[in-house]
C-alpha cells in the first residue's frame, strides 16, 4: 500500500496541485455564490467540493483499564510506525482483529517473544492470518491467549517490564514479560464538521447517487465515506467513484462542458496530443 500511495503522489505531482496538509476543516461557508472551506488557520474559496474523507477523523480505541493510561507513549503504543523499533523485545498485543493478527505475524521474526491476548476465541481477522498465527503458536513461535484480558501493568524503576493478564471466566492471573504493549482494539471515527453541511447522511456516511451527488448542490463525495445500494468499500471502486465525482464537479463549475474525461495517456503533459 505504501508503494501504491507513493506512485499516486508522484503521478499527481506532474499536474502541480496545491496541497495543504495537517489542517482540519472546521466549517463550510457560502460567500458571493461560492463555497469557503474554513480551517484553523486558513480560508479556501472554491466553487465545488469533493469529499474523500475515508471513515472520517479516527483515533485508536484505548485500553479501558486505568492501569494502562499512564503508560501510553512510554511502553504502550497503539500505532506501529516502524516494526524494527520492537526488535529483540517482548511484545504483548491485545486484540482480536486484523491489526492484532497482522502485527503478531509481522513482529514474530523481529521480537524476542510475541504474545497475543484476546478476551474470547472469536477472532475478526482474515482466516489465513488467524491460521498462520495459530500454527506459529502451536510451533512455540508465538503465544496465543484467548479468553484473557489485561489486569495490571508491572514496572520497575519507572520502566514497563511486564503485564498481568486474567482469564475471563476463572479470574486466574498470570504474569508475562513485556517491553511493549500494543493495544489493537479498532478505532473511533468522527465525521466532524461534515455533519453540519446539509448533506444526506446515514449514520457516519454520506448517501450519494450514481453521480456521487451528496444532496447539496456542488458537493460530491467518493470512497469509504459514501453509502449507496450495493456499495463495496474497496480501493478499486473508490477510484471509480473519485473519477465520477471529479468529473461531475467540473461539470457543475462549467455546465457547458461534457462529462467526457480524456485519457491520461493522451494528455499533452505526457508528450502526446488528443487523437
Amino acid at each position: 500500500a505504501k508503494d501504491m500511495v507513493k506512485a499516486l503522489v508522484d503521478q499527481t505531482a506532474q499536474f502541480k496541485p496545491a496541497s495543504h496538509l495537517n489542517q482540519n476543516v472546521t466549517a463550510l461557508e457560502e460567500e458571493d455564490g461560492h463555497f469557503v472551506l474554513v480551517t484553523e488557520t486558513d480560508r479556501f474559496p472554491t466553487r465545488s467540493i469533493v469529499i474523500a474523507a475515508g471513515i472520517g477523523a479516527f483515533s485508536p480505541r484505548r485500553l479501558p483499564q486505568a492501569c494502562a493510561e499512564p503508560w501510553y507513549g512510554k511502553g504502550i503504543f497503539d500505532r506501529v510506525a516502524n516494526p524494527d523499533d520492537f526488535r529483540g523485545q517482548n511484545i504483548v498485543i491485545i486484540g482480536g482483529g486484523d491489526s492484532a493478527f497482522d502485527w503478531a505475524q509481522q513482529l514474530r521474526d523481529r521480537a524476542q517473544a510475541v504474545t497475543l491476548v484476546h478476551r474470547s476465541d472469536k477472532y475478526r481477522a482474515h482466516g489465513s492470518t488467524i491460521a498462520d498465527v495459530q500454527a506459529a503458536s502451536s510451533a512455540g513461535k508465538t503465544m496465543l491467549l484467548p479468553f484473557h484480558e489485561l489486569h495490571d501493568v508491572r514496572a520497575e524503576g519507572g520502566k514497563l517490564v511486564g503485564v498481568t493478564v486474567r482469564e475471563v471466566k476463572t479470574k486466574v492471573t498470570r504474569d508475562l514479560d513485556a517491553d511493549a504493549i500494543l493495544p489493537m482494539l479498532g478505532f473511533h471515527s468522527d465525521i466532524g464538521a461534515l455533519a453540519e453541511w446539509g448533506l444526506n447522511l446515514q449514520k457516519d456516511e454520506i448517501v450519494v447517487n450514481s453521480m456521487m451527488e451528496t444532496g447539496r448542490p456542488g458537493i460530491y463525495a467518493a470512497g469509504d465515506i459514501t453509502a449507496y445500494p450495493g456499495k463495496l468499500k474497496l480501493i478499486a471502486t473508490g477510484f471509480g467513484e473519485a473519477a465520477t465525482a471529479v468529473n461531475q464537479a467540473v461539470h457543475w463549475i462549467y455546465p457547458d462542458k461534457k462529462v467526457n474525461p480524456g485519457h491520461s495517456s493522451n494528455m499533452a503533459i505526457f508528450g502526446q496530443k488528443d487523437d
